[in-house]
């Protein structure tokens, strides 16, 4: 699992990613579409969508001369329940060490 969260976190670290990401939650787009808004040539834009379809975020399907891309829902529930076993974790120890440093502040015993 962790190859896939690195692919992933790696994947949306990109702002032109994020965007494909985003545009692409309200539903499939030619690619032509999604490269529109960017300023770059469609070369380097086509790396980043390989990019987020190497990390599982996207699939593209072609129709004649049109190549649609699709995203991937699976690799966002995966990285949202590596990110809330983190969170819980971290709150849990916070809340000790919070407790801790009340215990030391009122002279107890750590």
């Amino acid at each position: 699992m962790t190859n896939h969260l690195d692919l992933f976190f790696s994947a949306i670290s990109d702002p032109t990613r994020r965007a494909v990401i985003e545009r692409l939650t309200r539903g499939p787009a030619a690619v032509s579409e999604l490269h529109a808004p960017h300023d770059m040539a469609l070369p380097t834009f086509l790396k980043h969508l390989k990019v987020l379809e190497n990390a599982g975020l996207t699939r593209s399907t072609k129709k004649g001369r049109v190549r649609t891309v699709h995203i991937e829902a699976q690799p966002l529930a995966a990285a949202e329940h590596w990110l809330t076993t983190q969170r819980k974790l971290w709150e849990g120890r916070l809340d000790r060490l919070s407790a801790l440093a009340e215990r030391l502040e009122k002279g107890g015993d750590a």
